[in-house]
């Protein structure tokens, strides 16, 4: 189901894709950004059908639900942005409430959501998974302690996609044999899921010599200090120039694709690495924590080079699990549990997928979606023996 909507403002344009629906739910983030397509929102709700699908486990109380997501094509830092996104949820909100549960994507903060959503009473962005729980003030309370935990001055939910994508990186390069304390990795992108990937890769060792704003690419050979790089970023990411370091370089925001390292970790944007520019990599992993960040024709070049590329669809997919795991009650929405889970469950997820690649002589990406396909019949037949 495609939904297109234009505000009556400003005549900016949204959209919702809904992919697949198990259990008559869908979930999946809302993003903004100036371009936002609804070719760009149908990939990424495939790209949660995956998500979802990939997380099926015996014994957990969360079951994956269906695929969407939402765009609205409009420049999140620009005056209005705020207005256009409640215009907008108050618009889609009989969708919501019936299929669409949603959270927070690239140019949208959950805050802004929340704030938006109880000030119009339009109840919860996770109000379509409500006739799925058992208990929904037990989860309410979950989601209340987990969204009000802060860890070294970050909110958890800010620091759990991050948390995967980082443990992701980690399983693969100790896969191929890498101590992970002697690698090094740029990350293009420093908002929340790039910030937190950088700290939680640092704090396993891994030398961050790069990182890419919107405003340039901060680098050093020797490492950067991520920490206080985190300490005066904006709110969009972007680092104070003023808190570099003699040894730290600015230069060209394009720059990092070709930065001399380990690992790529593209944290940004969407189709950053395209068949153009991808001869430039010197890196042997790329580890995808944005959504869609490198093009099928880019990764088969990549590929054929020997350089292994983890799908988003797995290394990004902790924030929307994580989620459900609190929701239905997998964890209390401590980070002591949450980053239990996270860890477990990403570290044995990539080094799966990894190992079935390797025994089939396929790629990463190619195994995690047989995954993807194995599960989704499992749903599938247990939704309709539901009915």
């Amino acid at each position: 189901m495609d939904i297109t909507w234009q505000d009556p403002v400003t005549g900016a344009h949204g959209f919702v894709v809904i992919d697949t629906l198990v259990r008559e739910t869908a979930s999946g983030g809302l993003r903004m950004r100036q371009g936002c397509t609804l070719e760009e929102v149908r990939g990424l709700a495939e790209g949660m059908t995956r998500k979802e699908a990939i997380h099926l486990r015996p014994g957990r109380r969360y079951v994956p639900v269906g695929g969407a997501k939402g765009g609205i094509d409009f420049d999140p830092r620009a005056p209005g942005a705020t207005d256009i996104l409640g215009r907008f949820l108050v618009a889609m909100n009989p969708i919501m409430r019936a299929y669409w549960a949603l959270g927070e994507d690239l140019g949208v903060r959950q805050n802004d959501i929340d704030d938006i959503l109880a000030e119009s009473g339009l109840g919860s962005g996770l109000s379509a998974v409500e006739k799925l729980l058992d208990d929904p003030n037990a989860a309410a309370a979950r989601a209340a302690a987990a969204f009000s935990t802060i860890v070294d001055g970050v909110t958890q939910d800010e620091l759990v996609g991050g948390l995967g994508v980082a443990t992701s990186v980690i399983a693969a390069l100790e896969a191929d044999g890498r101590d992970p304390a002697s690698a090094s990795a740029v990350i293009q992108g420093f908002g929340s899921m790039g910030g937190a990937s950088a700290r939680f890769l640092a704090e396993a060792g891994v030398s961050i010599v790069g990182i890419a704003d919107a405003d340039g690419f901060v680098s050093n050979p020797a490492g950067l200090d991520v920490e206080a790089l985190l300490a005066t970023r904006d709110s969009f990411g972007g680092i104070d120039r003023a808190t570099l370091r003699p040894g730290d370089q600015d230069g060209d925001r394009g720059d990092w694709l070709a930065a001399d390292a380990d690992v790529l970790v593209p944290a940004a944007v969407s189709y950053a690495i395209t068949p153009e520019n991808c001869e430039t990599i010197t890196a042997g992993l790329i580890v995808e924590a944005a959504n869609m960040p490198v093009l099928p024709e880019a990764e088969d070049l990549l590929q054929a080079r020997g350089v292994t590329v983890v799908p988003d669809f797995l290394a990004n997919s902790a924030t929307n699990a994580w989620w459900w795991w609190v929701t239905f009650g997998d964890v209390d929405g401590s980070w002591e549990a949450s980053r239990s889970i996270v860890t477990t469950t990403l570290r044995e997820l990539t080094r799966d997928v990894l190992d079935e690649a390797g025994r089939q002589h396929i790629t990463p990406r190619q195994a995690g979606q047989a995954r993807v396909d194995a599960n989704l019949e499992v749903l599938r037949s247990d939704s309709m023996a539901d009915r």
